[in-house]
């Protein structure tokens, strides 16, 4: 415990504060979690999911990894999913990324060691699917970034594939499979123009959306108006 008393004692205001507002919220949040949306992020420290969103406790349940990589072999982010899909019921399903990831950032210039080098040969394999594309960035900040948003794009389908989420949507559970990215340097969420219902509709929003990105310079989506 040596070094961690400054944690306990965080933890200690941070609770102390929520029951001034509202004492009974742990009570109530101990009985039952029913959130309505699941996230799929990044596991980089500077992009918490609940506070981006500005979302309690039992409101967003998250799964993160290295590079915001949905698999259909990670039995991790499978178990999340099903989870979620098939016993919590949410309506949402967010792949979020962000700007200058530094597994994005890897992956384009074959970095990485061991373990992580393995892991982040799914993302080099939306790098090579989009290799014209990334070249034609000016420069590689340029080239990283429009790979976070392609990284996104890819991830979503992903999820949409998954035999999870397709089983449920043909069984008639509705939700919505959504792509973000986020950018660190202004705290803001940008919407990709992925937001698929069904297995139908999928590759025709998929191709839309990277028809967009491919029309814009990087980063220029807008975040949607407060």
């Amino acid at each position: 415990m040596a070094g961690m008393e400054h944690l306990l004692r965080s933890n200690q205001r941070w609770a102390a504060a929520i029951k001034q507002q509202d004492p009974e919220f742990f009570r109530r949040l101990s009985s039952q979690q029913a959130p309505e949306y699941l996230w799929i992020g990044c596991a980089d420290s500077r992009v918490p999911a609940n506070q981006i969103v500005d979302l309690m406790p039992g409101q967003l349940f998250v799964h993160r990894n290295v590079a915001n990589v949905v698999v259909h072999t990670d039995f991790n982010c499978l178990a999340v999913i099903q989870y979620a899909i098939d016993v919590l019921k949410v309506r949402h399903v967010l792949v979020v990324g962000h700007y200058n990831c530094g597994g994005v950032r890897a992956a384009l210039t074959d970095g990485g060691n061991g373990l992580i080098g393995n892991w982040l040969r799914h993302v080099q394999d939306v790098r090579d699917k989009y290799q014209d594309a990334l070249d034609q960035q000016s420069c590689q900040q340029d080239r990283v970034d429009r790979l976070c948003e392609l990284n996104v794009v890819e991830q979503v389908d992903h999820v949409c594939q998954n035999s999870i989420i397709r089983n449920a949507w043909t069984r008639g559970q509705s939700f919505t499979v959504h792509g973000f990215i986020y950018d660190i340097a202004d705290g803001l969420l940008r919407d990709l123009g992925l937001s698929i219902s069904s297995e139908e509709e999928r590759l025709a929003i998929k191709q839309q959306s990277v028809k967009e990105l491919m029309n814009r310079p990087v980063r220029s989506g807008l975040p949607p108006e407060a």
